[in-house]
């Protein structure tokens, strides 16, 4: 069980649901990290005492230095900071809530100085995962997902650990705000249409993702690399209660499944506390009470970016990286009513089809696969 955490990404909605978490806990935590927001950082700061407090800028550490004048936190900023608090010596834990690519750097660090590390950050495992999970064997560091989805198939496969047995992972998606609408249809929805999240409350970008189902397809080559999978064992089913969290199908036709609300500090707590199980502050199930539970294909027609994602995941190389920074470079535009919500496909295939295909690209390839994607989207 963790004993002193480092939380990247702190004022985010997972680091705030991580902080819930570690207020009902015998943790201790020894760096913070955050973007811009110094109100709530000063407030975080005052209340858990880290050792170290990162900002994204300059500016805002400076700020933050202003708001706390205190001497007993160390302040950093940039990806200089995040790098020192994922590496942070008092602290065995890692959780790592940073949104995008910038959280690729600091996750590798954590990697190496040997920590545990609660993996919020997909787009860390979509485009280095192979990396990343190679990276964890040698330097023996332990990868928990946070994500709801594959925390549910983390603790399925507690089961059984022979992946020769295993069938097929399902990952199930609520279908997002857009659930059963045509391509008509969707060709007007706004963007606070889109962030209308039926079940969960998250951050802008992970919320339109779900709108597009790009996320589920983030999801699928997520659950590739963390549990070595091919493109062919990974499924999505669309579940729009976001009961079942997903599901493992064995050789032998046993399939299990894990259960719980749409709370994230049930996988939030179990990256700090696994292999034990504590009390939690988020409720209880009930089944008598929760309705009927039902399952969907997806309509790969309504939501090309799962589509995309698909056949991005069998392609592999450094495809995934390119989808994923054109995605969050399409995304970014979107939320600043730039482009329609069909322009976000558009936008991701015309990347794919411009950026050179690596088949095994190294880091610093990877790195430029990122910034090829997104400046092929600005242009």
């Amino acid at each position: 069980m963790t004993k002193t955490v480092s939380i990247l990404g702190s004022t985010g909605s997972i680091g705030r649901q991580t902080l819930d978490v570690v207020q009902h806990l015998p943790i201790k935590v020894a760096a913070l990290a955050a973007g811009t927001n110094v109100e709530r950082m000063a407030q975080q700061c005052r209340e858990f005492h880290p050792q170290l407090a990162v900002m994204a800028t300059e500016e805002a550490a400076d700020r933050l230095r202003r708001e706390l004048n205190d001497p007993k936190i160390h302040i950093l900023f940039g990806e200089e900071g995040l790098i020192a608090a994922a590496t942070i010596e008092s602290a065995d834990t890692v959780i790592m809530a940073v949104v995008g690519m910038l959280g690729l750097k600091p996750t590798l660090a954590a990697v190496r100085a040997g920590k545990r590390i609660g993996l919020a950050n997909k787009e860390t495992m979509v485009c280095a995962g192979e990396l990343v999970m190679d990276e964890a064997e040698k330097y023996g560091a332990q990868i928990i997902p946070v994500d709801s989805e594959h925390s549910a198939i983390f603790q399925c496969l507690m089961a059984n650990r022979d992946r020769a047995q295993v069938k097929r992972l399902l990952l199930t998606c609520s279908g997002g705000p857009f659930f059963s609408m045509s391509p008509d249809e969707l060709t007007h929805v706004t963007k606070d249409d889109a962030l209308k999240h039926p079940n969960w409350k998250m951050g802008p970008k992970i919320t339109i993702d779900c709108a597009t189902l790009m996320n589920k397809g983030l999801e699928i080559i997520e659950a590739m690399r963390l549990y070595r999978m091919g493109a062919d064992k990974v499924d999505v089913l669309i579940h729009r209660q976001s009961i079942v969290h997903s599901l493992v199908e064995y050789v032998d036709g046993a399939v299990l499944a894990q259960l719980g609300v749409p709370d994230m500090r049930i996988p939030i707590q179990l990256a700090l506390t696994y292999p034990d199980r504590v009390q939690n502050p988020a409720p209880g199930l009930d089944l008598l009470s929760c309705g009927e539970l039902s399952f969907h294909a997806p309509d790969l027609e309504a939501f090309p970016c799962l589509k995309i994602a698909m056949d991005t995941a069998r392609r592999g190389g450094n495809a995934p990286c390119v989808m994923n920074g054109a995605n969050e470079t399409a995304v970014k535009l979107y939320l600043e009513d730039k482009i329609g919500f069909y322009d976000i496909p558009k936008l991701v295939q015309k990347a794919l089809d411009n950026v050179p295909f690596i088949e095994n690209p190294t880091l610093e390839e990877i790195l430029t696969s990122d910034r090829l994607a997104r400046e092929t989207i600005i242009c």
